[in-house]
C-alpha cells in the first residue's frame, strides 16, 4: 500500500477526468479513477504512465448513477482520502420543451444523487481539510433553449454543493463547485455538428456563435478545469467552501 493519500475521481475516462487525474497524480495524490467502462480506465491509465505521471491509478469500475456504486467505491479505498472529485457528464438532449423527462431525471441522477453516493463511499476515510469538488456548468447559472438537462441538474448541484458544506464544515472538510463554460473537446463539437444539421449551417458558424457568447472569445478547456481542482487542494481555500468557482471564458452576465 502506497504511502500517499488518496484523491477520488468520478468520469475520470472523460476529456476533464483525464486532465483532473494527471494533476491530482502530479499533486501527491494516488487516484481512483471511477467510470463505468473498465477498459476505458486502464487505457487512461496506460496513457498517463506513458507521460511519465507520478503515483498510482486505481481503476474502479462502477455506475455512479446507482447506489451499488457507494460499496464499489468504499471497496477501493483503503488510505486517507484528501479529496473526492465528481465530474460525470450528462447528455444534451434538448430544450425545456422537447427534451424527454428521463433524460431531465437522468441528468439529476447523475449530477446530484453520484454526488451524494460518491461522498457517502467516502465518509468514513476522508481527511481533515479534505475537498469535496464537484464539476458543474456554465448552464446552471445562464440558462439555454438548448440545453435543459444540463442547467436543471447543474443549478441543483449548487444547492447540493452548499448544503455539503455545512454539514461537513465542523469536520474541517469544505465542499466546492466548479462551473466551466462550453470545453473545447470532442463532446462540444458533437453537440455543435448536431446544431449545425437542424440548423442547416456550418459547424464553423456554430462554433463561432459559442466562442462570441464569451467575453474572451474562447471555450474553457480541460486543463484548465484540472488547474482549478488542484488549486483547490491548497490549504487556503477552505474560505471557498460552498461556493462556485466560474470558469465560464465571461460567459456569465448577470450579477449573484
Amino acid at each position: 500500500m502506497s504511502g500517499r493519500e488518496l484523491a477520488v475521481l468520478v468520469g475520470a475516462s472523460g476529456a476533464f477526468g483525464a486532465a483532473i487525474a494527471g494533476r491530482l497524480l502530479g499533486a501527491g495524490l494516488d487516484v481512483v479513477a471511477v467510470g463505468r467502462r473498465a477498459g476505458a480506465l486502464d487505457e487512461l491509465r496506460q496513457r498517463l504512465h506513458a507521460a511519465g505521471g507520478q503515483g498510482e491509478l486505481i481503476a474502479c469500475a462502477a455506475d455512479i448513477g446507482d447506489d451499488a456504486a457507494i460499496d464499489a467505491i468504499r471497496a477501493s479505498l483503503d488510505r486517507p482520502v484528501r479529496a473526492v472529485v465528481h465530474g460525470p457528464g450528462v447528455a444534451v438532449a434538448g430544450g425545456i420543451l422537447d427534451a424527454p423527462t428521463a433524460a431531465l431525471v437522468d441528468a439529476v441522477n447523475l449530477k446530484c444523487g453520484g454526488l451524494i453516493r460518491l461522498v457517502r463511499a467516502a465518509d468514513a476515510r476522508f481527511a481533515k481539510g479534505a475537498r469535496i469538488v464537484a464539476i458543474g456548468g456554465h448552464y446552471g447559472f445562464e440558462p439555454t433553449a438548448y440545453a435543459a438537462a444540463p442547467g436543471i441538474a447543474n443549478a441543483a448541484l449548487v444547492n447540493l454543493v452548499r448544503q455539503l458544506s455545512l454539514v461537513y464544515g465542523t469536520r474541517g472538510i469544505t465542499a466546492h463547485l466548479i462551473a466551466p463554460g462550453p470545453a473545447d473537446t470532442e463532446r462540444l463539437h458533437r453537440v455543435a455538428a448536431e446544431r449545425a444539421r437542424q440548423r442547416g449551417v456550418g459547424l464553423d458558424a456554430v462554433l463561432d456563435e459559442l466562442r462570441a457568447e464569451s467575453s474572451t472569445g474562447s471555450f474553457t478547456t480541460p486543463d484548465q478545469v484540472a488547474w482549478a481542482v488542484q488549486m483547490l487542494l491548497d490549504p487556503a481555500a477552505d474560505a471557498m467552501t460552498g461556493s462556485t468557482l466560474m470558469l465560464d471564458s465571461g460567459r456569465r452576465r448577470g450579477l449573484p
